[in-house]
């Protein structure tokens, strides 16, 4: 893992989180791995991951497993072309969102972001 300047548009946060931002590269094999994006100035933090290696069954079984259910309530689920979303709230803390995109099924392609994940925390202010 390590701090870098900058990244691909891709794995940048929706713009209105684009503020103060700090990114981290993390390789998970030589071809594949992940940008975490967090800001100081906005409670938020955005995940990208793609490369080589087919993530979407990982993430479909981290998404599904009963120790994921038991912290994250699914809110709402849309699908568009190749790629499924899922709105999720803590269940601790339901000010602390997570929004989850990912290919709906193994074996898409494997030249785009394959996973990606914006969490924000609603503040009273």
């Amino acid at each position: 893992m390590g701090l870098v300047a900058k990244v691909d548009e891709a794995s940048l946060p929706p713009p209105a989180l684009r503020r103060g931002n700090r990114y981290w590269r993390i390789n998970s094999t030589e071809t594949a791995g992940y940008v975490l994006v967090v800001s100081d100035q906005a409670p938020m933090c955005h995940i990208t991951g793609g490369g080589n290696v087919d993530l979407q069954p990982v993430v479909e079984a981290v998404l599904t497993s009963a120790d994921f259910a038991s912290r994250w309530e699914a809110v709402r689920q849309t699908e568009r072309r190749d790629m499924a979303t899922t709105t999720f709230r803590n269940r601790t803390d339901p000010s602390l969102s997570a929004v989850v995109s990912r290919a709906k099924r193994p074996g898409e392609r494997l030249d785009r972001v394959q996973v990606l994940v914006t969490a924000t925390y609603e503040t009273q202010n």
